[in-house]
């Protein structure tokens, strides 16, 4: 924390580099991280992803760490995941490790009542997330970057009518509708275009282009692709 810390990121932006993060920068992405995902010294959090990247380190990690909250750091196993999770109160999973934890033996079984699911670094899928939330879970879509900040945009669910309020046929991956950082599209045609974001967890200073092709409905964001 004294010195800063230095990510790796996923290659979404282009080749995949090094993204240092001043210790001003890594304590306001904490504080958002803390407050959107309402982590506090009585939380437990299970990390199963690598710590190199935003995702492992500064979206749940070290900010419970920073609170005082448990955390268990553990290679990820499907199986040994059903099981450990009843423990704990927040864990952050890709897409594939999500579909990964649906096709286990005990899946059918499982109850993951009040536990906080953050997903990300991919698209996640409505799919994913029903068969999260039928089994009691808090799921977090939730949209960041390495330059930008882990914690920027997202949605919450925790019944099947707050999924059907947003779910969209024509754009099958959700953003969010509670933003973290300031946004504005670009170049719009019929409402989408490029998300360009602004704010104090971005590396950068000024609006960020992000890549990323948007499409707003109702105030909430969907993702399209990469330009």
């Amino acid at each position: 924390m004294r010195n800063g810390l230095t990510i790796s990121s996923s290659g979404t932006t282009g080749p995949p580099k090094k993204i240092y993060r001043s210790p001003d920068n890594i304590l306001t992405c904490m504080e958002v991280a803390l407050d959107g995902q309402q982590i506090t010294s009585n939380s437990r959090v299970l990390t199963v992803t690598r710590l190199t990247h935003a995702g492992g380190s500064l979206l749940q990690t070290l900010p419970a760490m920073h609170v005082g909250a448990y955390v268990e750091i553990t290679t990820f196993n499907p199986y040994k995941f059903l099981k450990q999770i009843k423990d704990f109160t927040h864990t952050f999973l890709p897409p594939a490790m999500m579909k990964a934890v649906t096709k286990t033996k005990g899946w059918a079984d499982t109850r993951l009542d009040n536990i906080r699911i953050a997903g990300g670094s991919d698209r996640v899928d409505w799919d994913v997330i029903e068969q999260f939330v039928e089994r009691g879970a808090i799921v977090q879509p939730n949209w960041g970057m390495s330059e930008v900040g882990p914690f920027c945009i997202n949605a919450e669910y925790t019944c099947l009518e707050d999924i059907s309020n947003h779910k969209n046929h024509v754009f099958p991956n959700v953003l969010g509708d509670t933003f973290y950082v300031d946004y504005k599209i670009v170049n719009p045609v019929n409402r989408c275009g490029e998300l360009h974001i602004k704010s104090d967890m971005c590396v950068y200073d000024g609006w960020f282009p992000t890549g990323d092709l948007v499409y707003e409905n109702n105030n909430v964001l969907y993702y399209k692709g990469r330009l």
